[in-house]
């Protein structure tokens, strides 16, 4: 297990990007690709363009400590934690999802893929725990851990860009703007199938904390919230979000950003976006409403994550490739952010009677 400048991985507050929100030391030395906290303490695994996973403990008043790092052969493009908070779950570009025993400090190759491993998902089902990983080589693989080979594969319409897990729903996104819903009661055949209610590209979907729908994120500054039933439907919207104006005097040029990430509140349910424009909003799907707006980081912020109590919510700031090669200028910023969630900013608001 490899320790990185644990002498010097304790941070202090840095208030350089938002007035509270604290500067992790020793990120990683290229652009973050994801980010995910253990559901049993606040550990927060950290996947990056550099081939690593970095493992740090945050401390009650948002002081970090770097405690660990693993290495893929290719950029980390996926990460998460199995339900007791033993093993990092981690996907990447090396067409390998890995695992790290917390335990032990050891880490080893637990999947394998024709192409890029985009995404990596822990499924506690009463069966047991399973890893899904969802690749650019159209299909998903469920992994028993202690089996070299997959449980069982399925055929993806198009490459895996996105997909999430909250039990007993499973909701996979692909290329050509697909969307497919599994029940996981019955993981190897789609419960739906659907066309994005979203016109461009899927950049990502986010499970409700209540599996009874998800969120949808485009390349066009647009969020989709969408329930699994039918009579749910009424329910269904869309939103415009991660845009900006290019003349203040005409209201119908407005500059388009990706949405990056989309992450729910553990506790409360309602959920933040993050974009290529470098802010982060937390909604209220219920009450249609936005609840806060963080001040615009100095970067695109690429990933977002909330711990499992919903009171630390981490955001990076760093490249997310949207502009291709050429948007990688010297000095572009790599930060890791964490920031207190008060009440206020994350609780529902009331429903107007």
């Amino acid at each position: 297990m490899s320790f990185f400048n644990t002498a010097s991985s304790s941070t202090a507050p840095n208030t350089s990007t938002n007035e509270k929100d604290i500067e992790v030391a020793d990120p990683p030395t290229d652009s973050i690709s994801c980010l995910s906290f253990s559901s049993q303490a606040d550990y927060l695994a950290v996947g990056s363009w550099n081939n690593e996973v970095r493992i740090y403990e945050v401390g009650p008043t948002g002081q970090t400590q770097g405690k660990a790092m693993y290495t893929h052969q290719g950029p980390v493009l996926s990460v998460c934690w199995n339900k007791d908070g033993t093993k990092i779950l981690s996907g990447g570009a090396d067409n390998a999802a890995r695992q790290f025993d917390v335990t032990t400090g050891q880490s080893s190759q637990v999947a394998v893929h024709d192409a890029p491993v985009k995404c990596v998902r822990w499924i506690e089902s009463p069966q047991g725990g399973v890893l899904v990983t969802g690749s650019w080589d159209k299909t998903i693989k469920y992994w028993d851990l202690r089996a070299q080979a997959p449980v069982s594969t399925v055929q993806l319409p198009e490459r895996c860009y996105t997909l999430d897990v909250a039990y007993p729903l499973m909701v996979v996104g692909t290329a050509e703007r697909h969307i497919q819903i599994f029940n996981l009661t019955n993981p190897t055949t789609p419960f739906k199938t659907m066309m994005s209610p979203l016109k461009w590209q899927t950049r990502v979907v986010s499970c409700f904390p209540a599996a009874n729908g998800f969120a949808v994120g485009s390349v066009e500054g647009r969020v989709a919230i969408q329930y699994v039933e039918d009579k749910d439907a009424s329910n269904n919207f869309s939103f415009k979000c991660h845009r900006k104006d290019a003349n203040p005097a005409n209201k119908d040029q407005s500059l388009v950003y990706a949405v990056n990430d989309i992450t729910f509140h553990p506790v409360h349910g309602t959920f933040s976006t993050c974009g290529s424009d470098g802010t982060i909003n937390f909604w209220d799907k219920d009450a249609r409403t936005r609840l806060k707006t963080f001040d615009p980081a100095p970067g695109p912020v690429p990933a977002t994550g909330f711990n499992r109590t919903g009171s630390i919510f981490a955001y990076a700031v760093s490249y997310d490739w949207s502009k291709g090669h050429s948007g990688m200028t010297q000095g572009h910023p790599n930060k890791l952010m964490l920031h207190a969630c008060k009440d206020d900013e994350v609780k529902r608001k009331p429903t107007k009677r």
